[in-house]
């Protein structure tokens, strides 16, 4: 997603990053530059937007916007992974806005903006619109102009009201998929990814998941920046030292080691869980009528996980899954767990309230 700049080894680094607010959105790169600087434009194009509180300390908006949706789900699954907040721009009703209706609703994305701003030429019903949006379970969504300026305000508040809950956050164990590794010269391998949850500090011992690969972090880089701590919410890259990159690839996970100095009575715990069946309870999405069967191929996406399963029994919205691959579910609730079926319509069959290992 956001290419950062090598790992550095410059002194001077800064006691910990700031709070980042990951918005996915989708609509125009026009629209999103009103807001924040591009950074990055591979298939998920990112902008950023830094700022000074009241209190002086920093404040940044970063927008995921996937270029290719509706063509492609996968890119937007994985914004939604990560962003605590939406931006829809909205140019015509039609069955790509149902999906994205349906996309940040499915994943609980109760904060966020939508603007009206139709093509030239056309025109959208706006009690329509706002119609949808409740259905889809998005009335707490606030509508604003086409005006980078007030968005951008908005986002800001957001942000201001969501500080507790990513302090909370900070303080679960850590996990950060990994979507980019590569090796830099005289560093060694860095990983990248953002902090789903917990927090990671330079030193720290690591363990990368299913691998089982155990590496230090020898130092961590945000927003381009060296840092001591990086936190939920950032996207980090990770210089890992005594890693192997066939540990990184394929859907991988980076935790805490468990083990504090060998001390096994000093275990930290493993978040995740590796299984090859789940059993997952489905809330359907408000626009879903598509009733699943046995034998039916479904599609997971969690932390930055797409797996393809198919079903083994159906117990009203309790399902069993046989997965094609081992996928790593998290021990303490399902996360920004999505069912999709990438030959319906819609592609998302909505939200997984529960996933256990059977």
């Amino acid at each position: 997603m956001i290419t950062q700049s090598p790992i550095s080894t410059r002194d001077g680094l800064s006691a910990a990053s700031m709070p980042v607010l990951n918005i996915a959105m989708v609509g125009s790169d026009s629209l999103a530059k009103e807001i924040a600087k591009a950074s990055d434009q591979r298939d998920v194009h990112t902008y950023v937007h830094k700022e000074n509180a009241s209190d002086g300390s920093q404040r940044i908006l970063s927008l995921i916007r996937p270029a290719k949706f509706p063509e492609r789900l996968r890119p937007l699954l994985g914004a939604l992974g990560v962003a605590r907040a939406g931006l829809l721009e909205i140019t015509e009703v039609n069955a790509a806005l149902g999906e994205a209706l349906i996309a940040f609703s499915s994943s609980g994305i109760n904060h966020g903006i939508f603007v009206i701003n139709p093509s030239e030429g056309g025109w959208v019903d706006e009690d329509q619109v706002k119609g949808l949006m409740q259905q889809a379970g998005l009335g707490g969504w606030k509508q604003t102009p086409h005006d980078g300026i007030q968005i951008r305000e908005m986002l800001q508040e957001i942000l201001e009201s969501s500080l507790d809950e990513l302090a909370k956050e900070e303080t679960l164990p850590l996990i950060v998929p990994v979507d980019q590794f590569f090796n830099v010269k005289g560093i060694g391998l860095v990983a990248i990814g953002y902090v789903q949850q917990g927090k990671v500090s330079v030193h720290d011992d690591l363990l990368a998941l299913p691998s089982n690969g155990m590496a230090n972090a020898r130092s961590l880089q945000v927003m381009d920046d060296d840092v001591k701590v990086a936190k939920a919410g950032d996207r980090v890259g990770i210089a890992m030292r005594n890693a192997k990159e066939e540990w990184l690839g394929g859907g991988a996970i980076i935790v805490q080691n468990p083990i504090v100095e060998k001390k096994a009575d000093e275990a930290l715990p493993i978040p995740l869980v590796e299984c090859s069946k789940t059993k997952l309870t489905l809330k359907k999405s408000p626009f879903n009528r598509r009733t699943l069967e046995k034998g039916d191929v479904v599609h997971l996406s969690l932390d930055l996980q797409f797996a393809v399963g198919r079903v083994e029994e159906v117990d009203g919205d309790s399902l069993i899954v046989e997965w094609d691959a081992p996928i790593l579910i998290r021990i303490d609730g399902p996360g920004r767990a999505l069912l999709n079926q990438l030959d319906s319509n819609p592609r998302i069959l909505g939200q997984i309230t529960s996933l256990k290992s059977c």
